[in-house]
């Protein structure tokens, strides 16, 4: 059985907060507009993994666990911040995968690269884990199923940041083809570097 009651007030809750802007969002439009949405579905499939496996470990306590040893947490975002730098330096010289190229629209980007960007994007950030932490409990009504409510409470979380996800890389498509025209292909190609650099730092500062 579930508590409608705090169902009703979670979904709006969350996805207030799916939509924000933060690191994934940033992240799907930054790829929405360099790759495309259908490649960049592969990192969103890594985010959402990355976003069930903290919200399940803040509810069974792995997360208080996480907690205490930071150097986890320092390893995953200094490695994760350098990956999506070093991604962003080669848009930036119009060089690698992730960059927009007319002449070879059609270059594969791996699959595993883009769904290990999603997921350590995910996981390696401490306010998602704080966030999840404090957001999750209230929700969660002790007195029914909590492994049903969790299910429940998860297949929501999902959906709404997919549902963000999707906007926010539909938007970068959007961009994508209002610039790329031209001179403005070494333009978009800027834009979205700095964005990926900055996704990169932000992971690594927070």
């Amino acid at each position: 059985m579930l508590d409608y009651a705090l169902l009703s007030a979670f979904i709006p809750t969350f996805f207030f907060v799916s939509i924000t802007p933060g690191m994934c969002m940033t992240l799907a439009l930054t790829l929405g507009m360099s790759i495309g949405i259908k490649k960049t579905l592969w990192m969103m499939a890594g985010e959402l993994v990355g976003v069930a496996l903290v919200a399940t470990s803040a509810v069974i306590g792995v997360a208080a666990i996480m907690l205490n040893y930071p150097g986890l947490f320092v390893a995953l975002k200094w490695i994760g911040g350098a990956y999506l730098m070093w991604i962003g330096i080669n848009m930036w010289r119009n060089k690698g995968k992730m960059s927009l190229n007319l002449d070879a629209a059609d270059q594969p980007t791996e699959r595993w690269q883009l769904v290990s960007q999603g997921f350590i994007t995910a996981i390696a950030n401490p306010k998602g884990w704080a966030f999840m932490i404090s957001l999750l409990p209230p929700f969660i009504n002790v007195d029914k199923s909590v492994p049903h409510q969790m299910v429940v409470l998860i297949g929501i979380i999902l959906s709404t940041e997919f549902i963000a996800m999707m906007a926010y890389a539909t938007g970068g498509k959007s961009l994508r083809i209002f610039l790329s025209k031209g001179d403005n292909v070494r333009f978009l190609n800027r834009i979205a570097g700095t964005l990926m650099i900055g996704v990169g730092i932000w992971l690594v500062l927070t």
